[in-house]
């Protein structure tokens, strides 16, 4: 598939000063896309945040109150209707550049493992369960070693949500 079949929407809500280019975005888009053998047409929304905002959402829609690295919410569409969209995804900058320094990788890296990981629950993967862990995680690894990242998880550090 064409990656310019995906349509990928992405709007600042930061300084983009250490923040990747919206092309970055749409390619790791279509990788988790391809990765995840998602063949149809897909539309998303990605939405950089800041901490107030990250926090916001974070308290609103999930009851928890502190700025996480990314958000995932799925397109509910009435049934019957037919559209490619997929959902939206937040990412939190400052939550992004933390972790990253934390856990000494790239930031670039650990942008492009917020957006894999935020995509598959799009396309609804989850973690809340051991085996479903275990089967995102290896999907995640597969999509991002062929990005040319390492394994996020080799020394078990991955996403919160």
């Amino acid at each position: 598939m064409a990656t310019t079949e995906h349509r990928v929407h992405v709007s600042y809500g930061v300084p983009r000063t250490g923040v990747p280019a919206a092309a970055s975005f749409r390619r790791w888009v279509d990788a988790a896309l391809a990765g995840a053998r998602h063949r149809r047409v897909a539309e998303l929304s990605i939405r950089i945040v800041d901490t107030d905002e990250g926090r916001a959402l974070n308290r609103d829609y999930r009851g928890k109150d502190y700025a996480t690295n990314v958000l995932s919410f799925p397109a509910e569409l009435p049934s019957g209707i037919r559209l490619p969209l997929l959902g939206d995804l937040a990412i939190c900058a400052p939550v992004v550049a933390r972790e990253a320094g934390e856990q000494r990788k790239p930031a670039q890296h650990h942008w492009a493992h917020m957006t894999v990981h935020g995509v598959l629950h799009l396309l609804g993967y989850d973690h809340i369960e051991d085996a479903e862990a275990e089967v995102m995680e290896a999907l995640e690894t597969r999509i991002l070693g062929r990005l040319g990242i390492a394994d996020p998880y080799v020394q078990g550090v991955g996403a919160e949500d």
